[in-house]
Order: structure tokens, then sequence, then C-alpha cells
């Protein structure tokens, strides 16, 4: 009966130490933004997007093998993308992005994943919504250091997207 009863003490003391050593973390503590969570005067940084046009800005350099390609021109009137207008299809669809010498959608984009079958000349509908993964890039300075170094198969993937080829050779 003893014991029980110095059992029980010593796990309430240990439960109490436990909950004063918890710190509690303030809002501003938490991220990148270093203001309350729950205020809205937040200051944006002064960033200036690309204001080359469409098939006079430089490609930007994937961020990894397969990485979604950076949007290196401007989107002024390209926006929003909806079910029945996606303006940039009209310079990146396989079809037409040659003539254009505009970057041609991979081999990717005409898959559906879900379904697992090619879906032709038409672009996958999970693939549709472009800016859900490509996004402009602007001149903005990074919040916080950054060691990555990406590592490529090879110079052509710098450029190119292989993803449909690699998702194809399974795991080794």
């Amino acid at each position: 009966m003893k014991n029980k009863i110095f059992l029980s003490l010593a796990a309430a003391v240990l439960i109490s130490a436990c909950g004063l050593a918890v710190k509690s973390v303030d809002s501003k503590d938490i991220g990148l933004r270093k203001t309350s969570l729950e205020s809205e005067n937040v200051e944006l940084l002064d960033a200036k997007y690309s204001q080359a046009l469409a098939g006079e800005s430089v490609l930007i350099e994937r961020s990894f093998e397969n990485a979604p390609p950076l949007i290196s021109h401007t989107l002024e009137d390209m926006l929003p993308i909806t079910k029945d207008n996606n303006i940039c299809l009209s310079c990146h669809d396989k079809a037409v992005a040659k003539d254009l010498a505009a970057t041609s959608l991979p081999s990717s984009h005409y898959f559906d994943l879900r379904k697992n079958k090619s879906t032709k000349d038409m672009v996958s509908d999970a693939r549709f919504n472009c800016t859900q993964c490509h996004v402009p890039q602007s001149d903005a300075k990074p919040l916080v250091g950054n060691s990555f170094e990406a590592k490529f198969k090879s110079e052509e993937s710098k450029k190119k997207s292989n993803l449909l080829d690699v998702l194809n050779e399974g795991v080794k």
C-alpha cells in the first residue's frame, strides 16, 4: 500500500514538473511573418515581378529535376485561369508550342495518373490550373538562407521534365 501511495505521489510530481517545463509559444515566434497571426497589419515585401512579355523572357533553370518550371514572363492579363479560358495553353500546348518557340507542356500533362491512361491531345484536368504549380519569380530577397544544391541526371533535365519517364522507371 505504501508503494502505491509513493508511486502515485511520484507520478503527480513528475506530471506537474513536465507541465511547468513547457513554455508557451507566442504566435509572433511561429513562421516567417514575425507578427501576431491575429493581426492583418502585415507589411508586405517590396518585390518586383518580371515585366518581360511572354516570348521575350529568359528561361529560368529548374530548382531541381522535374520541378515545375518557373514563370519567367509577366502574367498581366493572363489570369485568372478558368474552365473556359486558359491563356497559357495558347502558347504552351504541344500542338502550337514549337511553332511559337515556346516551351511545350511535357507528356506528363497529357496523362491522367488517376486513370493511368493518356489524355491524348487534351491536357489532363489535374494539370489544367497552371498556377497551381508554376509561379512567377520576383526579385525578393530570401527570408532564410538555403544551401540546397539540385542534382540533375543530365543537362537536358535542367530545362525539360522527364517525370513520366521517371514514374515509369519505378523503384530500383
